[in-house]
């Protein structure tokens, strides 16, 4: 499954001012006095006064636009999807050449899962703004075709060439296409971009850990713990990398740590137990074979490690890390 991030276009106004919880005045009969506090509501996260706002705004102006989509973008951060789309659709009805109300729609169809849907606003988008960085790279997030999804994201990030989601969803495509080495670049440059970008760190991880540059993996997993601790799967995959280098006590350790934030991993445990049986401890290797088996009877790499460790396959060699 892909793993992408989605911009979130909104329309801005000037630095916001901040309103204490329960001091919001009346601002009398000006619809765009309400839009716009209704926007520093939404920059501060409160989304339910900010749809109060909008609504308002509305209801003292029922053809204002821009109104309908900021309370579809507030909608949408509260994922209250249908309602998003919704306000978007009457956006549109108003003003039919209106590009961040199809871009925003886009969104809102990609979460409620209609593909075609998206695709088809962030073309819209496009046609009405075709300098549009972000409906470029919100469209590469839904092409069915991974060739479309690079030709997207090549362009989202030559109209912004310091578009760091771009450039790491770009480098997500090559991954998944094995283009290992074109992710790394694509990767690295989100991070320079973003130097505390941890998803792009631990996927240029992932990409040194496909052509065996295992030092580097570990050095962008370490990275990768170092901005965001409680990542479970870099953990894991710098568990891996250890494993792999023979470093099984530092692999067990990596294990340990993921398993104290999410103790529910059948496959933490069954790459500790093949780490633990590497170093010989073969009745704690046993026990993880076995907490990974209550937790997921049908791990395969779980199944045949425990088979082994009490010799019903004598004649099959080595321990598997489920590598996920």
């Amino acid at each position: 499954m892909r793993t992408v991030f989605f911009i979130l276009i909104g329309l801005l106004i000037p630095q916001a001012a901040l309103f204490p919880a329960d001091t919001l005045p009346n601002l009398g009969k000006d619809a765009s006095a309400y839009n716009n506090r209704g926007s520093q509501l939404h920059r501060q996260g409160r989304y339910d006064q900010a749809i109060t706002d909008y609504t308002t705004a509305i209801g003292l102006n029922p053809n204002f636009a821009l109104a309908y989509l900021n309370r579809s973008i507030s909608y949408y951060e509260k994922g209250a999807y249908p309602q998003a789309i919704a306000d978007a659709t009457e956006a549109l009805r108003l003003d039919p050449g209106f590009s961040d109300a199809f871009e925003h729609r886009g969104l809102a169809y990609k979460k409620s899962g209609d593909m075609n849907r998206a695709r088809a606003d962030y073309t819209e988008a496009i046609r009405l703004n075709p300098q549009k960085a972000t409906a470029y790279s919100n469209r590469g997030n839904v092409q069915s075709n991974t060739d479309l999804a690079i030709a997207d994201y090549t362009e989202a990030v030559r109209l912004d060439p310091n578009y760091a989601i771009a450039y790491f969803n770009r480098g997500i495509i090559h991954t998944e296409k094995g283009d290992h080495e074109q992710a790394i670049e694509d990767f690295t440059q989100a991070i320079k971009l973003r130097p505390n970008y941890a998803d792009a760190y631990f996927n240029r991880g992932n990409a040194y850990r496909s052509i065996d540059e295992l030092d580097l993996a570990i050095v962008d997993y370490t990275d990768t713990l170092r901005l965001k601790p409680v990542y479970v799967s870099a953990h894991l995959n710098r568990g891996i990398a250890y494993y792999r280098k023979g470093e099984f006590d530092l692999a067990i350790a990596d294990y340990t740590a993921a398993l104290e934030l999410s103790p529910d991993n059948a496959v933490l445990y069954n790459n500790r137990g093949a780490a633990y049986y590497k170093k010989g401890e073969i009745a704690l290797a046993a026990a993880d074979f076995e907490m990974a088996l209550q937790l997921a009877p049908n791990l395969a790499p779980a199944l045949r490690n425990r088979d082994r460790t009490l010799g019903q396959n004598p004649g099959e060699e080595g321990y598997e890390a489920a590598l996920y």
